[in-house]
């Protein structure tokens, strides 16, 4: 059997080595590719969500404003209403003393109204008629307050709702 030499298995060990090594550099040159390209859509995607970010914070403070208007624009109407509110119950307390008023009028109008006149000989001639106009006037005068006040009354109960 011949023996190879010493030298020549060393140097044939060394080449395998080279190839393996020379294989291993071409894998590793085809990842670093895939990599560098990866690097450059992931640049890509990182810029476009620091745009994304950027817009969002001018949109939040938009929405920051808006509603901080919103917030002061609500608050002066709802002072407002509350003054027209304390307005209209006071006009409406006003109102029903009013009314009251004239119902007691009224009242007391209808007796008036309701006593039998008396002979024609007892009374003078003008009397009964100028008694049963006023009562008649003061009747149909209450009773066209009491209709302005409830539509008074509706009114203010639909501007209130």
């Amino acid at each position: 059997m011949s023996t190879l030499p010493l030298g020549l298995i060393i140097e044939s060990l060394v080449a395998v080595l080279l190839v393996v090594t020379i294989g291993y550099c071409v894998v590793l040159n085809k990842r670093l590719k895939r990599l560098r390209a990866d690097e450059e859509s992931l640049r890509a995607t990182i810029s476009e969500l620091i745009t994304a970010s950027e817009i969002a914070e001018r949109a939040i403070l938009g929405l920051k404003a808006t509603a901080g208007e919103a917030d002061r624009t609500l608050g002066e109407r709802l002072v407002a209403a509350e003054r027209l509110s304390c307005t209209l119950s006071e006009q409406i307390v006003t109102g029903n003393t009013v009314l009251e008023r004239i119902t007691q009028i009224a009242e007391a109008a209808k007796p008036a109204a309701a006593v039998p006149p008396m002979p024609a000989a007892a009374e003078p001639a003008q009397a009964p008629r100028s008694g049963s106009m006023r009562a008649n006037d003061i009747r149909s005068a209450a009773m066209e307050a009491t209709a302005r006040l409830e539509h008074f009354r509706k009114r203010a109960a639909e501007q209130a709702a």
